[in-house]
């Protein structure tokens, strides 16, 4: 069952676990459940999408319950009158904050402007020994992405060499292993 974080008689807001895909997608790839398709059969109504989070992101996704508020609110995300806020841990020790403006490639080959503001919110360093460094260390971060890219957040993050821990496609494996072998 999903959880529902606001309701109202125009618009849904669930708190979409990690994993679950948002709906059906050829990049994607198959899965048993989608959020769009799940959420209808939970509340026993019709929902239309709003904005897009990746499988492996979990936080507020928002659902119209008619194509006018659909409309609406898409709107308010295309014209970015919507801050989108995700919360991360980077491997390293990042600046205190950053600005990130750095053109990605999407899948037709097509280069696009990206920019991504983040702040560092806490550091740490664990007694746990990593490469040829003695300890491993990490940022919390709150990231802002200005534009709305494919996987914008985990390629910028890779492009200033503070990869998000966990991600598989743009992370360092190395460390993913370390805290998988470590913590399992």
């Amino acid at each position: 069952m999903l959880e529902i974080l606001y309701q109202d008689d125009y618009l849904i807001a669930i708190n979409k676990p990690s994993g679950l895909l948002v709906y059906k997608s050829y990049y994607a790839g198959p899965a048993d459940e989608y959020a769009v398709e799940k959420l209808a059969n939970q509340i026993g109504r019709k929902v239309h999408l709003v904005h897009r989070l990746d499988r492996k992101t979990s936080g507020v996704l928002l659902f119209a319950f008619d194509k006018e508020t659909l409309k609406l609110l898409s709107n308010q995300f295309m014209n970015r009158e919507v801050e989108k806020k995700y919360l991360t841990i980077l491997r390293g020790w990042t600046k205190e904050e950053e600005t990130i403006d750095y053109e990605l490639t999407n899948e037709n080959e097509i280069v696009q402007n990206a920019i991504t503001y983040y702040r560092r919110l806490q550091i740490s360093e664990i007694d746990l020994p990593f490469l040829k460094h003695p300890t491993s260390r990490y940022s919390l971060v709150e990231a802002i992405p200005e534009t709305g890219r494919f996987h914008q957040l985990r390629k910028h993050f890779k492009h200033i060499l503070h990869p998000i821990l966990g991600c598989r496609k743009y992370g360092c494996n190395k460390q993913n292993k370390l805290w998988l072998h470590t913590f399992n």
